[in-house]
């Protein structure tokens, strides 16, 4: 390293390096100083001569031993705060080098800890999706049988829900008549009672009482029983859908009955 470049490193020096080197050029000042004095100088000077007066030459002074000797301490002075600066340089990049790797190291960790909430989240998704499709698939697996039995009426069983019931079924084999047209025939030839017998009249004579509800005798039963009822004469629909299927064929339809028929 030339002197000349020295002062400009001077500027990354830091106050005790710089001191000190303030301190050495003080002592090459020094020493510069007590080089131009002469060593037979005593403690006052003499007048000298006009010739004994001549300017001296400083310029020869810069050669002299103390001279270099200054000047290599202040070389080496240098040379180790540059050294200095050069590790201090050094020992902040690793350390920033540090520091970014930590950085780099804590992004990484964020990013994973994302992905995998990432990951638990969807996957969490996807199980109530499955779960979902599959609640989907049952009910639709149960629908068909639950508006099947949605369609299949319960009635009561009493004299209204025996009427509806017959009713529904001559409905569906076309045959006529209406809920006030049954009520009013089976009180009348009943009062109500399923299990009715008619014993003094001429169909039970001629050993064919007449029974059920509506009073039908078993010939006529048997003739004019509607499919897929009872083939028990005493069976409240079975004797209301074979009386009202009569009644149709005979008087058109049972609302047109209003007496023994």
């Amino acid at each position: 390293m030339s002197v000349s470049s020295i002062p400009g490193r001077r500027r990354r020096l830091n106050k005790t390096q710089k001191l000190s080197v303030a301190g050495i050029s003080a002592i090459a000042v020094a020493s510069l100083s007590f080089s131009l004095v002469p060593a037979n100088a005593e403690g006052k000077p003499k007048a000298q001569t006009p010739e004994s007066a001549a300017p001296m030459v400083l310029a020869s002074v810069a050669g002299t031993p103390q001279v270099k000797t200054v000047q290599a301490s202040l070389i080496e002075q240098h040379s180790t705060a540059e050294k200095l600066v050069k590790a201090a340089d050094l020992a902040r990049a690793k350390e920033a080098a540090a520091v970014n790797a930590k950085a780099q190291a804590a992004a990484k960790a964020k990013a994973a800890a994302a992905a995998e909430v990432k990951a638990r989240a969807e996957a969490k998704a996807e199980a109530a999706a499955r779960l979902k499709a599959k609640a989907v698939a049952e009910r639709t697996d149960t629908q068909p049988a639950s508006r099947s039995a949605a369609r299949t009426p319960v009635y009561a069983n009493n004299l209204d829900g025996w009427i509806k019931q017959a009713l529904n079924i001559m409905k569906a084999h076309g045959i006529p008549g209406s809920y006030d047209g049954l009520h009013r025939n089976i009180m009348r030839e009943s009062t109500g009672n399923p299990n009715a017998v008619n014993g003094w009249d001429i169909n039970a004579k001629n050993g064919t009482p007449s029974c059920g509800l509506l009073q039908v005798i078993r010939p006529t039963f048997n003739a004019y029983h509607v499919p897929g009822t009872s083939t028990n004469i005493y069976d409240p629909v079975a004797n209301i859908t074979a009386a009202a299927n009569y009644a149709a064929d005979r008087y058109g339809s049972i609302d047109n009955v209003n007496s023994a028929y």
